[in-house]
């Protein structure tokens, strides 16, 4: 008996420590893209504009550029910004949840990595949802069905020019943003 209860919380214990060391590869999303940085970010705020659902572009940053300023050598990053009033109205007239205000607007990481690849970068926001309540949870599975649109490559489609934001003071990070 003392063997089965024994084996029971060695499972326990090896099935938590197995989820805490996935967790953060679950909370986050990798794509490959088969363009360079700047050609995803402007086929992503092409695909933003084009869902729907009161999607618009919120902004630009681009936090390389501050690790350049400060004499460091960081390769390209560049963070897309979008917000639907849709989703974060709810979330921000509610104060149990407001202070997920934080995750908004809905960022897109876009990247280059050593191997001189670009790769794409985004929240799991369906997985993430649900952590908090029935309201967050389902707003968060819409976004999560938004988001796999946005990263669509789709390489038949022309180019579209990317859509630098006017200058708003963004400082060294390189940020223009309207907000949500």
């Amino acid at each position: 008996m003392l063997k089965i209860v024994g084996s029971f919380i060695v499972g326990i214990i090896f099935t938590g420590v197995l989820g805490w060391n996935m967790m953060g590869g679950m909370m986050f999303h990798e794509h490959l893209s088969p363009f360079g940085v700047e050609e995803t970010v402007a086929r992503i705020q092409q695909n933003i504009q084009a869902t729907g659902k009161g999607w618009s572009l919120a902004g630009l940053r681009f936090p390389a550029k501050a690790v350049q300023a400060d004499g460091g050598n960081a390769l390209p990053v560049i963070m897309v910004e979008a917000c639907s009033t849709k989703y974060s109205g709810p979330i921000l007239n509610e104060d149990s949840v407001r202070f997920l205000s934080i995750l908004m607007p809905c960022k897109i990481s876009v990247y280059k990595k050593n191997d001189g690849k670009t790769y794409i970068g985004a929240m799991n926001a369906g997985l993430m949802g649900p952590m908090f309540g029935p309201l967050v949870g389902d707003i968060m599975k819409q976004v999560a069905e938004d988001q796999a649109k946005f990263i669509i490559m789709d390489p038949s489609k022309p180019t579209p020019q990317i859509q630098y934001p006017k200058a708003a003071g963004g400082g060294a990070g390189g940020a223009a943003s309207s907000g949500c």
